[in-house]
């Protein structure tokens, strides 16, 4: 019988494969939308369940029949937006630089948990709309206490927000200094997302678990768990090579992630809680398929950048969601 050959299970795409600074996602590019509200939305990481749904699909092999949809579900309490930053073009370096952030009047007590509190707005609204703007985000933060997880210290991290220009894009966002937004208000049922989130860490790994290598012959004088060649000693070695390393906790995209439903935590909590998580006490998002990240974790869902058009945006007919106990 010949011998089975397969790719390598590791992806050369993500490289250097090194650990990520901080559990919230740091996004660089957001969509391109004329309306003016914010581009994302961020939740905690609840568990899986399943729903049960009326297919309606026309070109489905199950038209009309009710199927099984595996879903990932997010706690969703409202976010607060604390402040507003500028960019503009910097004239030293490739890329923007921030010019300035506009702070809310009270800010939330709980950030003095992340940061020393402004005593007073550094900038205003006039001084920051003086500077050549070229794009406009708000700076926002979670609130876990309205959540499950029994957490006090807040996430900070950044949003976008649409507009046409940079001046309707603050002009939107001095509407929304100092106020909650709902994940109602920015995503609805059948719109597509990109999720970014930080994978489970795995630790230090050797190349088997961390790229799939095949073990060798168990007749072989070498070790067994590892590539079988390193490369030629003259002449440049390649970083290509799988070698042991760290293993997961990495920043990953996950592009065109279907909203299946936007459900208060009654609808959706089991009986007993959820395992390692609790009962959600805020409204959450189910999100077709699995999505990275370990329970608990921040999950940050953002406009996508390349819709899919094959993927409708009628919103499915969901009959019923799985709520049976899963404690074991």
């Amino acid at each position: 019988m010949p011998s089975i050959k397969k790719p390598r299970k590791s992806s050369l795409q993500f490289w250097p494969r090194v650990r990520a600074k901080r559990t919230t996602a740091r996004i660089h590019s957001w969509a391109a939308v004329a309306e003016a509200k914010p581009l994302g939305f961020a939740g905690y990481k609840v568990g899986m369940t399943h729903v049960m749904i009326q297919d309606d699909r026309p070109n489905s092999p199950t038209k009309g029949m009710s199927i099984r949809m595996p879903a990932t579900v997010l706690e969703c309490p409202p976010l607060k937006i604390a402040g507003i930053v500028g960019y503009r073009q910097s004239k030293e370096r490739y890329g923007f630089e921030s010019c300035g952030i506009v702070w809310a009047d009270k800010p939330d007590p709980s950030l003095s948990r992340v940061f020393p509190l402004p005593k007073k707005t550094k900038i205003s609204f006039d001084a920051l709309s003086k500077h050549e703007l070229v794009d406009v985000r708000l700076l926002v933060h979670t609130q876990p206490k309205l959540a499950g997880i029994g957490k006090k210290t807040p996430e900070v991290f950044e949003l976008g927000i649409g507009g046409k220009t940079a001046q309707e894009k603050l002009s939107a966002a001095k509407e929304l200094i100092g106020k909650e937004v709902r994940v109602q208000d920015v995503f609805a049922p059948g719109q597509q997302v990109d999720a970014h989130a930080v994978t489970k860490g795995k630790g230090f790994q050797g190349p088997v678990k961390r790229h799939g290598v095949k073990i060798r012959h168990h007749k072989s004088e070498k070790t067994k768990r590892g590539p079988g060649s390193l490369g030629p000693w003259h002449g440049p070695r390649t970083w290509t090579v799988a070698h042991a390393g760290q293993t997961g906790f990495f920043l990953r995209t996950e592009y065109n992630k279907l909203i299946l439903n936007i459900a208060e935590p009654k609808a959706v909590n089991p009986d007993g809680g959820w395992v390692r998580y609790g009962l959600a006490h805020a409204p959450c998002i189910l999100l077709k398929g699995s999505i990275a990240g370990s329970r608990k974790r921040l999950i940050t869902l953002t406009k996508p950048i390349r819709v899919n058009p094959r993927i409708s945006s009628t919103p499915m007919n969901i009959t019923a969601i799985s709520t049976t106990s899963r404690q074991r």
